[in-house]
């Protein structure tokens, strides 16, 4: 099936009961069992079956499976915020003394996340970008993973997968990527050597932006090796599934992140039509990122015949660059007047909505991050970031086009 026909007819879309279209809301806290025994085997993960929704639920669950489905994994697990993903998943691979090696242009929350680590005792190696040379390079005996986002966020740079996994693999590692920003209708990385997918479903895939939610997927490739991953002791008899079921029955119950069964149906809901916006949110991209061009703004856009992304976009995007491009006006007060002037671009700090959504770095979403991490992740105080929503072209361009005119009268 091509894409868009799978989201609809995935061999996880036609169980539902009763024969609904839609997977039922089930809004229960807690499940019955037919006896004591039954619940304990649920408890004990020795027979399949629902005790908490914290732990488990059936709405939640069928999402996991959508998602798993999309991305070519062997599971999937649902978390309250593509934070609580991120966070759950490295707290499931790390313990005092690990370390991780990462791209210096990642999405600032995630950057404040690995500084909360290294007051645990696990230490993140930034490189400035994610490609074989600096992998080699950064490995210790104490390195444990490797981070790092598809299609960074805002800086745009391209994580060339297939390479950064083969550097990860000749040391042992497992390779750990955030697909928040390409989605997997731009890309699947565990097709290309990626371990472990991430995504911030509150983005691209609920698309309205009406639910905060996570997930963390397995591609089931990795040999999940004790004497590499001290964290994962205990769980080796469960083979490729060590790092799920550490996941799952471990961290993920513990820290109580779960995904509320209401907030997994608009999941379940938005994914359906993830290939139609991102065709058209792409589209839209594309264009305003060639009309601003032309306008002589300096614009950011992986797409574009003369970004550095340009070839790796061919190979893993098909030529698409995304949904996000940025742009810089000279100073923080005229990027200001710009935003301010905008009449069909939301003043807002999500990304992936039906929506055009627009802000300032600097002093939003990178408040907390020093003038290093900053510069690293390609935000400067005149960076305007653009989350390109699924309006006509034609009136983002010139929307776009007369706020930066007047303002630079």
């Amino acid at each position: 099936m091509y894409f868009n026909t799978s989201l609809l007819h995935g061999k996880n879309t036609a169980q539902y009961a009763d024969g609904a279209t839609l997977v039922p809301v089930s809004q229960s806290n807690a499940f019955c069992c037919q006896s004591m025994e039954d619940l304990e085997r649920v408890f004990s993960h020795k027979k399949p079956g629902f005790a908490y929704s914290r732990i488990g639920n059936p709405t939640v669950a069928a999402f996991e499976q959508r998602i798993s489905e999309l991305e070519g994994g062997i599971g999937a697990v649902a978390t309250s915020s593509g934070m609580a993903a991120v966070s759950h998943t490295l707290l499931s691979l790390l313990v005092p003394g690990d370390e991780i090696i990462a791209a210096g242009c990642l999405y600032g929350g995630t950057i404040g996340l690995f500084d909360d680590l290294e007051r645990l005792g696990i230490h993140t190696h930034f490189v400035s970008r994610l490609d074989e040379e600096s992998i080699r390079a950064a490995v210790s005996s104490r390195t444990r993973c490797v981070f790092g986002e598809v299609i960074a966020n805002p800086a745009l740079s391209v994580l060339d997968i297939r390479a950064a996994a083969r550097a990860a693999h000749t040391a042992g590692l497992p390779l750990i990527v955030d697909n928040t920003t390409a989605t997997p209708f731009l890309c699947r990385p565990l097709s290309l050597g990626a371990d472990i997918v991430i995504h911030s479903a509150s983005k691209y895939i609920v698309g309205s932006g009406d639910a905060i939610s996570g997930v963390v997927v397995d591609g089931g490739s990795f040999s999940w090796d004790r004497a590499h991953l001290p964290a994962l002791a205990g769980f080796e008899k469960f083979g490729k599934l060590a790092f799920l079921m550490r996941l799952r029955t471990d961290i993920h119950e513990n820290l109580g992140g779960c995904l509320s069964p209401m907030n997994a149906f608009l999941g379940t809901l938005g994914l359906e039509t993830l290939g139609l916006r991102m065709e058209r949110i792409c589209e839209n991209a594309a264009r305003l990122a060639e009309a601003l061009k032309g306008a002589g703004i300096p614009v950011n856009y992986p797409a574009l015949d003369e970004s550095p992304c340009r070839d790796l976009c061919r190979e893993q995007f098909r030529g698409l660059g995304g949904g996000i491009l940025t742009f810089r006006t000279g100073s923080a007060e005229s990027a200001r007047k710009v935003i301010n002037r905008l009449r069909y671009a939301c003043i807002a700090s999500n990304i992936g909505d039906i929506r055009t959504l627009v802000l300032l770095p600097s002093t939003t979403i990178f408040l907390k991050n020093t003038d290093r991490q900053k510069a690293d992740a390609g935000v400067f105080e005149d960076t305007v970031r653009v989350s390109v929503g699924i309006e006509n072209a034609e009136d983002l361009i010139e929307d776009f086009l007369t706020a930066l005119e007047a303002c630079q009268e």
